[in-house]
């Protein structure tokens, strides 16, 4: 029985697994949007969508956090300067997965995973000039 026996292993042991996920939470951040393997696209929203929400309110306290996570001063740099306050209003939600089809190497599902636009944030509907 597997009870209780959350996240995906991914064939690493708890170290490399830890790296990896460092590691892509650091690339997204850097470039706002990575292409990997459908699975590891799940697994990276539970570690880094937490640190966008710490990054909502610019404190000390939360930035040290942040760097004990991530370990690199322009990712959290970065987290905190630009886009914490992009998404200061959103409640959550702050990444999207598109999968993109098969890889050509090994046919393994891939996926596209970025941070959400600016606009529609929190649900508001897009104000047309007709309306306004």
């Amino acid at each position: 029985m597997r009870h209780r026996k959350a996240g995906r292993k991914f064939n690493r042991n708890s170290p490399q697994r830890k790296a990896l996920k460092k590691g892509l939470a650091i690339s997204i951040i850097e470039h706002e949007s990575i292409k990997t393997t459908l699975a590891k696209a799940k697994e990276i929203r539970g570690f880094l969508e937490p640190l966008v929400t710490l990054a909502k309110e610019n404190t000390v306290a939360n930035q040290r956090l942040a760097y004990a996570r991530l370990q690199s001063k322009e990712a959290v740099a970065k987290l905190f300067d630009e886009l914490g306050p992009r998404f200061k209003n959103r409640p959550g939600g702050y990444l999207r997965v598109v999968k993109r089809g098969l890889r050509p190497g090994d046919k393994s599902p891939a996926a596209q995973i970025e941070f959400v636009k600016e606009d529609n944030i929190a649900g508001e509907q897009p104000v047309s000039e007709e309306t306004a």
